[in-house]
């Protein structure tokens, strides 16, 4: 578990961060073993997290300062921004704009985003659950907060659940620990047991926040619970699947870069009241569930554009590479990779906008806009995979290994026959090639891609949020009124543009 630090600073380098994962309890599993947080195929992961601890301290990227850092709304302090609870328009616009900007440095996924999503979450869900019940969850985790903005601290949100058969709801599995539940309250805390699944860079985060998955009924107030957990907690145990970009020092790459993800077992975890924000409270628990996914799908509005910006790139380097970027049909791909990032980015703005200030002064995104953001960079990524695979060619399936390349013998005659564009030297040939085979044929390619599809949830549940907070029946009316049919609700625009301060 982390332990304060200084006052005097609250935001840490990358070398303090690592420190952190080397002193925590070895509580991670992969394939059959018990590793450390610093094992070889977690190191791609770990170089994510510790980019968005450098990026601050760059020279190169001074003028993102006010983008990449915050104020606390708790102590006033300069803080990351990876650790604020967004306060206007203003905080949701510039965290989109910083996981952008951050996600282009390492190519993919930034990693905290959970953790700053779940938080938000929990701000705005504790002071609801404190209004109707009369509970100190939102006056707990303002004070957990505090401890982790001033420490600069990750955290992995363990949200979905293992669920077993699907059509049972928890209550009715045979099995009840098949979604996570409290099974025992005692006067210091409560007992926690059952699994989460897909939990992202977990492996390498200190904290854990645990959250519902569903809407509950109320015979599930047990399943209705969040809290705080440090990640290698008596009875915590993470079992890790990891996947990293196949680059090389030779070949001056930056990274490597990677993922890591994890099946987090709690088996009979105690968490100390002071980390519980919700306890029982069942109607809150599928609020809370839909706040994170609504704060997480907002974060999509900056990655998913970052990466479609990552693979627009690579079309128009390997369009470079083969000496067609003049062609035509390659300006057709690279305006349609543009139109979706710049769409899905468009729609982000839109729910900051469109957002509203909730009773805890959190400021809460547009659902709309979020969900259809989401939803248009789901259903392009397999179609963004395959504009590479058609501007690229087949090379980097079937590239020769980089010891042919530095072969005496062989190497140069690879290098004769690979050569393309005569404007362009073959090394940064060979090391385009070298970097498009990693991000599309590589291991870890293939985990990018089903994340773009079930990332922040699986695209049906962004169809039922996308109708359930969308009037049809209004743009019906319009079509009733245009072909004379008379109407008896009056007109209203509310959903087709609505200005800012206006809900």
């Amino acid at each position: 578990m982390v332990t304060s630090k200084s006052k005097e600073s609250t935001m840490i380098t990358s070398s303090e961060y690592k420190k952190r994962l080397s002193r925590l309890r070895r509580n991670v599993y992969m394939d059959g073993k018990l590793i450390d947080r610093d094992h070889p195929r977690l190191e791609g992961a770990v170089n994510v997290i510790a980019k968005t601890y450098d990026i601050i301290n760059d020279p190169e990227f001074k003028e993102y300062e006010d983008v990449l850092t915050a104020t606390s709304h708790l102590t006033g302090k300069k803080i990351n921004r990876f650790c604020n609870i967004h306060r206007s328009m203003a905080d949701l616009m510039a965290k989109q704009k910083m996981t952008r900007l951050t996600c282009h440095q390492v190519g993919g996924c930034i990693a905290r985003c959970m953790g700053i999503d779940s938080s938000n979450a929990i701000s705005v869900i504790s002071y609801e659950a404190d209004k109707a019940y009369g509970t100190e969850y939102h006056k707990r985790f303002e004070k957990w907060l505090k401890e982790f903005q001033d420490n600069d601290c990750t955290a992995a949100c363990a949200q979905t659940d293992v669920k077993g058969h699907r059509p049972l709801r928890p209550h009715e599995q045979p099995d009840p620990d098949l979604y996570l539940r409290i099974v025992e309250k005692k006067s210091d805390g409560i007992v926690i047991k059952g699994a989460k699944v897909h939990i992202s860079y977990s492996p390498i985060e200190e904290w854990m926040m645990v959250l519902p998955t569903r809407r509950l009924t109320k015979e599930e107030g047990d399943w209705a619970v969040a809290c705080a957990v440090p990640a290698d907690d008596d009875g915590v145990k993470l079992v890790v699947s990891a996947a990293n970009y196949e680059t090389s020092d030779l070949m001056g790459a930056p990274g490597p870069f990677g993922s890591a993800d994890a099946m987090v077992i709690f088996d009979n975890v105690f968490v100390p009241w002071e980390r519980v924000f919700l306890c029982g409270e069942y109607e809150f628990g599928g609020q809370l569930a839909l706040m994170f996914a609504l704060y997480h799908r907002h974060s999509y509005t900056g990655c998913k554009p970052a990466m479609t910006d990552v693979l627009t790139g690579a079309i128009a380097l390997m369009a470079e590479c083969n000496g067609i970027e003049k062609e035509h049909h390659v300006r057709d791909r690279l305006v349609e990779m543009i139109s979706t990032s710049e769409l899905c980015y468009g729609a982000g703005i839109a729910a900051a906008i469109n957002g509203q200030k909730s009773g805890s002064g959190t400021y809460v995104p547009d659902m709309l806009y979020c969900n259809v953001s989401r939803r248009h960079a789901g259903v392009n990524i397999y179609h963004e995979f395959d504009a590479l695979a058609d501007i690229a060619g087949g090379m980097p399936a079937t590239l020769p290994r980089e010891g042919d390349w530095n072969h005496p013998e062989i190497g140069p005659l690879i290098a004769k026959y690979m050569k393309r564009n005569p404007n362009m030297p073959i090394e940064d040939i060979h090391r385009a090639f070298r970097w498009v085979q990693a991000i599309s044929c590589s291991e870890l390619a293939g985990v990018m891609q089903y994340a773009g599809v079930h990332g922040g949830g699986s695209p049906r549940m962004e169809q039922i949020a996308i109708m359930g907070s969308y009037d049809v029946e209004k743009t019906k009316n319009i079509a009733k009124r245009l072909s004379g049919i008379k109407v008896k609700d009056k007109y209203s625009f509310d959903r087709f543009g609505v200005k800012p301060g206006e809900r």
